[in-house]
């Protein structure tokens, strides 16, 4: 993990970019389809779901409990954001159109001021940062 600094286009630049967009959600894809059926399933999803952090509330910390049948509806509801045809499993087109549409709503949310936010190391906002300091850095 780093503490990187970012605003909203800092990340729509990134996903607005098609070439490092592209490679990361294929990269990412490829990771998580355990059994490289081209598709993913609700358990090769559940690591992509949990990274999302949604209980996370203190840094790095889920402080909220939550009962395992909460939890459980929250990560399928999450799951259904992504199977847009229902069909019980995610492709990449879903997986990317999906997560397209997740950056660009937290890079309206973040706007034209900077933040300070601890990243994962292999995570899309971090090759967001990394491709925008080597923009500033050519």
């Amino acid at each position: 993990m780093s503490v990187e600094v970012l605003d909203g286009s800092t990340i729509r630049e990134f996903v607005e970019d098609d070439q490092a967009f592209n490679g990361w959600i294929d990269d990412r894809f490829a990771n998580l389809d355990i059994d490289k059926d081209g598709i993913l399933s609700y358990g090769e999803m559940m690591k992509e779901l949990k990274s999302l952090r949604v209980l996370e509330t203190h840094f790095g910390v889920d402080v909220v409990q939550l009962n395992s049948d909460d939890l459980a509806l929250i990560y399928s509801a999450l799951f259904l954001q992504f199977d847009h045809d229902r069909n019980g499993c995610v492709d990449i087109e879903e997986f990317r159109a999906e997560t397209k549409q997740m950056m660009l709503a937290m890079a309206n949310g973040l706007g034209f001021l900077p933040v300070q936010m601890v990243l994962e190391e292999d995570s899309l906002l971090k090759k967001a940062v990394e491709r925008e300091l080597a923009k500033v850095t050519a």
